[in-house]
Formats: C-alpha cells, structure tokens, sequence
C-alpha cells in the first residue's frame, strides 16, 4: 500500500497545492465570494484525484528512463514495486472517480473535463517529441479555471480565460525550476523540456515570463475589481519571484527544485488576496 501510496505523490502534497490554488481562485472569482460548498468539495476531492492519476500515467510514461535519473530511479513502478498494468489499473480508476465528481456538475464542466483528461494523459508522453512539455502541463493544470467558472455560472465568460492564462504561465515557469534540477540528466537520455531548450537563456526567459505573470495579475485585479489586499498579495508574489531568481542564479540542483516548491507560497498569496478581495 505504502508503494501506490508513493505512486500517486500524496507523500509529497506539493503538487495538489500547485493544482489547487489556481482552481480556488477561479471558484472564489466565479462566485464573488465563497463558492456553494458542494463544488469547493467537488473541485478538491477532483484536484487530489487528478493530480494522483497525472503522477500515475507520468511514471507509467517514464518507467524505462526513470532509472537513468537519480532523483527518481527509486520510483515504485522503475523499481518493481509496482507493476506497469497495475499502474494504469490505478490510472484508469483514479479517472473514472474523478469524472464520478464531474458527473454533479453541468454538462458544459463534463465537457471541459475531457478536455483536461486528455491533456493530463498526453502530458508524460510529449517530452519524446516537444520541449515544450511544461506548456502542455500548463494548460493541463489551467483547465480547473474554465471548469470552475463554468460549474459555477454554466458559462465560461471572457474574464476566466485571463485567469487561465496566470495559471499557464505561471506553470510553466514553476514546472521549468523542477525541469532545471534534471536538466543534465535530460540531456544525456534525449528527454526534452523547456530547460533543456531555454538552455543558457533559462534565467532570462524566466524572468519575462514572470514579468508577464505579474501583468496578467494585475489585469486580473482591473477585470475583478479586486481589493488592495489583492494587490498586495500581488506585490508580495513579485518579491518572491526575486527570490526564486536568486535561488536559481548558479543553476544548482538542489536550489532549483527549492525554486519550484517555493511557487506555492505564491499560489497561496494570490488565493488570499482573492479571498480577502470577494468576501469583505
């Protein structure tokens, strides 16, 4: 049990934070105030599913070149704790469970659902022809925006897809550190990413892109007619993306993947910003 329970990440928690802050922000947004407890419900208990079946189809992906990367050759499935028809046993019951959840919605959230389905199971696998695989992740983990506005209000409206888009680049830029860490590793067995395509113009490429995070926040804040505690949630995200640039500036593993664990604190500050925002 300890070895599916390793499989799905739920040991390491950062990843359903990573996922869950963005999907609170489209709910608290969506509702301009707190969301109907049945779907901050159903939106958590999908997060922890979705993130556990990504990780699952991830080391089924990665299974035979797992091994070849120190940080994760003890992975249950590459070590033979677990085996790769199992897994997908796993795979296939984590997702069967979560569109269970989506079934409470609406027709349209359903919808959108498959959409995320697909792009969470193609992710692993698009790092053998892309080095863009962290964009694909992106738009992945962005898809909870659209399926809680439209869970919320049976609609998508225009405003959601600026929220969409923070949570893209913003993943892409936290999934890129985690990249970094494996970068050498990446090189010598052919697995592509965009810290492998960024190369030496990794810590630039990162810093527009977080430049252009900080704008679509503070666009968000214009469009949500967001109070100043938003605003200073913002400004506070700013000075911890500094802070990530420091961490990463020699380019050291381990500082690297500090980076990426340390993005959550900035999902948390935006989400307290908006909750503080919507529901004085």
């Amino acid at each position: 049990m300890n070895a599916y329970f390793r499989l799905m990440r739920l040991d390491k928690p950062v990843g359903i934070y990573l996922l869950l802050w963005p999907t609170l922000w489209a709910l608290f947004l969506a509702a301009d105030g707190w969301p109907e407890l049945g779907l901050l419900i159903i939106f958590v208990l999908g997060v922890v599913l979705m993130r556990s079946a990504g990780c699952v189809i991830n080391d089924y992906a990665d299974r035979k070149i797992d091994q070849f990367v120190e940080r994760t050759q003890h992975r249950p499935i590459t070590s033979g704790e677990i085996s790769p028809k199992n897994a997908l046993l796993l795979f296939f019951g984590l997702i069967v469970l979560a569109f269970a959840l989506v079934l409470l919605t609406n027709l349209l959230t359903v919808q959108l659902a498959f959409i995320a389905a697909f792009l969470a199971t193609l992710y692993p696998f698009t790092k053998r022809w892309t080095h863009l695989p962290q964009f694909v992740l992106g738009c992945a983990f962005a898809m909870s925006v659209p399926m809680a506005f439209s869970a919320s209000s049976d609609v998508v409206p225009s405003s959601a897809w600026w929220v969409f888009s923070a949570t893209l680049i913003w993943t892409v830029i936290y999934d890129t550190m985690y990249a970094m860490a494996d970068r050498d590793e990446d090189l010598k067995i052919g697995v592509k990413s965009t810290a492998v395509l960024f190369a030496q113009y990794d810590r630039l490429i990162l810093a527009i892109l977080q430049i252009a995070l900080i704008s679509i926040l503070l666009e968000i804040s214009e469009i949500f007619k967001m109070s100043i505690f938003y605003d200073i949630s913002v400004i506070l995200s700013a000075l911890l993306m500094i802070y990530h640039q420091f961490l990463i500036k020699n380019r050291d593993k381990s500082a690297c993947f500090r980076a990426f664990l340390h993005n959550n604190y900035i999902g948390m500050l935006i989400f307290i910003g908006i909750a503080l925002s919507v529901t004085q």
